[in-house]
């Protein structure tokens, strides 16, 4: 009995403060150049998985045709390879100092094997401490959905939607500052 009582106590006292010190006293790597901590990735795949599982739309109310892979690739373009770059591309700036890396979607890394509602929930919901943001409110539903369906479908698409993705981003119209007051000459 008394073996099972100091087995009890180290089990729910000793072992997590000895993880809360950790944390608390700067020991856990949080730099994004860091090694990853003990089971860091296979906790963090593993809950992502049992939650997009259980949370995920069941059926897609958007086409996966050329239209929408266009306009997929438009929201692609604006919204996404800041990070997940584009085919063939070098890291962008942004996703050099991510951790963990960012999946380079449009490459079929990762991502052309999920099913779109699966990338539907990841856009929408946003993953937490990975640097994924949730787009739920810069995004319409139906644009999240055409992005989805774009990268899930990213090692089949046609030439037209290849080219909206490279197509270069017109720059809003330059404000005009407003003109000078004239002032009347002084007289010396």
């Amino acid at each position: 009995m008394k073996t099972f009582l100091i087995g009890l106590i180290v089990g729910l006292i000793v072992v997590p403060l000895c993880v809360y010190v950790y944390f608390v006293s700067g020991s856990a790597p949080v730099a994004t150049a860091a090694a990853a901590m003990p089971f860091e990735k296979t906790l963090a795949d593993a809950a992502l998985h049992a939650r997009v599982a259980k949370e995920m739309p069941r059926s897609v109310p958007v086409a996966a045709d050329e239209p929408d892979f266009v306009a997929g690739a438009n929201v692609y373009r604006e919204n996404c390879a800041v990070c997940h770059g584009f085919p063939g591309g070098t890291p962008t700036a942004a996703s050099r100092g991510m951790y963990p890396k960012p999946p380079k979607l449009l490459e079929g890394i990762g991502v052309t094997d999920d099913p779109p509602a699966e990338s539907y929930w990841k856009v929408a919901n946003g993953i937490r401490l990975s640097g994924m943001p949730s787009f739920s409110e810069s995004l319409s539903q139906t644009q999240m959905w055409q992005v989805s369906l774009l990268v899930a479908n990213a090692n089949k698409l046609p030439d037209s939607v290849k080219s909206a993705l490279y197509r270069p981003t017109p720059l809003p119209p330059a404000e005009t500052a407003p003109a000078a007051p004239s002032v009347p000459p002084t007289k010396p």
